[in-house]
């Protein structure tokens, strides 16, 4: 367990969950659910019995270490990883895996995402346990896969080789091919055929393994963090990393590194997940009221179906006549788009930021 850590991204602005989310106050920093805990508290909470608090770190934008900090006061000056720009997720997990492993050459590394929804927490840390065990000590790279309930084109999938495994339990397979958001016929071939699941955006690995794994496949990455090996943990650390990052190419993990290498493996998993990327997200696993609505503040309702309100508690907002309808307010923005049309959000974004930032 001491030599198992946690790496927390925490630096996305989640753009398709506005007026909610925004640049100053993104939706990480929310409580969501209405759970007495934000989303990134819930996911600091859910890795207590993995890993010590003390092996849990955070990579963050600069503008959001206060906000980090605040919501995990535990956490030192040293676990708060700060970004001085926005990458995607490829230099996110050098800087974390890279630092960690110069502290600890044995760690074994959890990465996840600090806004996803899980509602089955001890499936989702017996999964987690497995993965671990499937990478300790072992040269693969691991990444969490879900039963998917429906063809979701929101959703990249992952398609497995169902009689394979690594020897750490029948739940580990060897991945075959990666395939980002397919339109929906495709979605529909993937989940009939059995053979694919949704990738969560959670992995697991040995710091020595995705080391391995950045010399390999994006080298000029790797060779810019490993010139921080005599930094990190230091006061210079700041510093080097405001130069690596503007050095950096901006990709994610998955096209960098994960749907090129050889030896990756999924756990089939199911925990009750959702990326919470979108209001349609929410709408999906959240309780449901009368007339299947999901209600959050002072409303009234009437002839109003199927939809998914969320506004101030201060404030009585009155419905009448929607189906399938989201009504979203936050800060002085007043959100309603038909559900189904949710991908419009980010349109709205860039149209409200022409408008003033104080919008977005």
């Amino acid at each position: 367990m001491n030599h198992t850590y946690v790496v927390i991204m925490a630096g996305g602005v989640g753009t398709r969950f506005w007026p909610f989310s925004r640049t100053s106050y993104p939706k990480q920093f929310h409580d969501v659910l209405g759970t007495g805990r934000t989303l990134l508290q819930q996911t600091a909470d859910r890795f207590e019995g993995i890993c010590p608090a003390s092996n849990i770190y955070i990579v963050t934008s600069d503008k959001y270490k206060d906000l980090c900090q605040q919501q995990l006061p535990q956490l030192t000056d040293d676990q708060v990883l700060c970004e001085p720009v926005a990458r995607n997720t490829a230099p996110c997990v050098a800087y974390a895996c890279y630092k960690i492993l110069q502290q600890d050459p044995d760690a074994n590394i959890i990465v996840a995402p600090a806004d996803h929804i899980i509602l089955k927490e001890e499936a989702f840390r017996d999964t987690i346990r497995t993965a671990l065990a499937a990478t300790e000590g072992k040269d693969v790279l691991v990444t969490l896969g879900i039963q998917p309930s429906r063809p979701d084109t929101g959703y990249g999938y992952i398609q497995y080789l169902a009689d394979s495994t690594n020897g750490a339990g029948g739940s580990v397979k060897k991945v075959k091919t990666f395939t980002e958001k397919p339109h929906l016929e495709l979605a529909q071939q993937f989940v009939e055929s059995g053979e694919f699941v949704w990738n969560a955006g959670i992995f697991v690995w040995n710091a020595k393994s995705i080391r391995k794994a950045f010399e390999q496949y994006l080298p000029e990455i790797a060779e810019i963090f490993a010139e921080g090996d005599n930094v990190y943990y230091s006061d210079n650390e700041t510093a080097f990393i405001h130069k690596a990052y503007s050095l950096c190419k901006s990709i994610s993990i998955d096209n960098g590194i994960m749907e090129k290498a050889d030896n990756v493996y999924v756990v089939l998993s199911d925990f009750g997940w959702s990326d919470l990327g979108t209001w349609k997200s929410l709408y999906e696993v959240s309780d449901k009221g009368e007339n299947l609505n999901v209600i959050d503040g002072h409303i009234l309702l009437y002839d109003t179906k199927n939809c998914i309100i969320k506004t101030p508690k201060d404030r009585l907002v009155v419905v009448n006549g929607l189906d399938g309808y989201i009504v979203a307010e936050y800060d002085n923005v007043l959100m309603i788009c038909r559900k189904d049309e949710e991908q419009k959000v980010k349109e709205f974004v860039a149209d409200a930021k022409e408008r003033g930032n104080e919008f977005v």
